[in-house]
């Protein structure tokens, strides 16, 4: 694989997930004002076929175009850079060691975890000091009472709101990442030989 096409592809993958970053949906119970959306997904297949470089560069533009519009003062954006970039890079270190679906599972299962840890510490010092900032704290504490009434502070709202939501939405990304790898599972590795000879070849 050319240069030219490892970028071509890297914009491509990038544009689609810069799409689905508009479309959002929150999950039952937990913090009304985190919510899912399938970019990282897209992601995550672009990681494990071009690799960890590549995939930072779609979370990078993706955010960055995302940010015209933000509606958290960009911690929003920085938080989700912060942690796609983990879960990417946990996910594609553990699936070369070995590069098979179990592999990219267990990668994924892995990266979601830290990504979830990644999750409460953006939130303790980017997400909530921003949303303090237009509304009383414990306003954001009793909208989350509301949905789950085990959180009634900030210790609750990370360890029983931030983190499950994050585990949930790894599990959500992961699924879908390896329906999809199953699907293009020929194309995943035919990219995979080109870059291994380009690699050669530079080499």
């Amino acid at each position: 694989m050319t240069k030219t096409s490892k970028i071509t592809y890297t914009a491509i993958f990038a544009a689609i997930a810069t799409v689905l970053m508009y479309f959002e949906f929150p999950i039952p119970f937990m913090p009304p004002f985190l919510k899912v959306d399938l970019s990282g997904a897209v992601v995550l297949i672009g990681a494990f076929i071009f690799g960890i470089a590549p995939a930072i560069t779609m979370i990078g533009i993706k955010d960055i175009i995302h940010l015209t519009q933000t509606q958290t003062g960009g911690s929003g954006e920085v938080a989700d850079f912060l942690m796609l970039s983990t879960l990417v890079v946990i996910a594609v270190l553990l699936y070369r060691g070995h590069k098979s679906r179990k592999m990219a599972v267990l990668g994924c299962a892995a990266g979601s975890v830290a990504m979830a840890c990644v999750g409460m510490l953006t939130n303790y010092f980017l997400i909530i000091p921003f949303y303090s900032q237009v509304m009383p704290l414990q306003a954001i504490f009793d909208a989350c009472n509301a949905i789950n009434p085990y959180v009634t502070g900030m210790q609750g709202y990370l360890l029983l709101g931030v983190l499950p939501f994050n585990l949930i939405k790894g599990a959500i990304l992961t699924a879908i990442t390896m329906l999809a790898y199953k699907k293009l599972s020929v194309f995943i590795k035919s990219k995979q030989i080109e870059l291994h000879h380009s690699r050669q070849r530079v080499g």
